[in-house]
């Protein structure tokens, strides 16, 4: 049996789903929908995730369950709980697959360079320089 509830993205009607039946813990499977929504952008960095309540009422799960969840986002740096405002998205959470993409690319550039990992790096402390004054 699987569940669905429709997560706070404006328009996209994205859904995070639960397959009971897999094998895959439910809190799990949460998680790791809610970083792949992020990721893919259908949850922009500063959306608010329903409440622990709200989205275990949906999905048919334990609040137990949710909250496990959302703590291994907030542990991975997905999101961040502000108390009573509820629990968002965090911007680096965004940001790090493009950086971690850029970086990659850099590496991989700087390899068919023939330029070694400490040269790379001066390069980039000096371009960082260069743009940040």
């Amino acid at each position: 049996m699987t569940d669905a509830a429709r997560m706070p993205s404006p328009g996209s009607g994205f859904r995070i789903t639960v397959d009971r039946e897999a094998a895959e813990p439910a809190f799990e499977q949460l998680r790791n929908a809610i970083i792949a929504a992020v990721r893919s952008g259908h949850l922009p960095a500063g959306s608010r995730l329903p409440t622990v309540r709200a989205l275990a009422a949906e999905l048919g799960l334990a609040t137990n369950t949710v909250a496990h969840a959302y703590r291994a986002l907030e542990e991975a740096g997905v999101a961040e709980g502000r108390g009573r405002a509820g629990t968002f998205v965090r911007f680096t959470a965004v940001e790090e697959p493009e950086a971690r993409a850029a970086a990659a690319a850099f590496v991989a550039r700087m390899g068919e360079l023939g330029v070694a990992e400490g040269r790379a790096l001066e390069f980039v402390s000096e371009a960082f320089r260069a743009v940040n004054g």
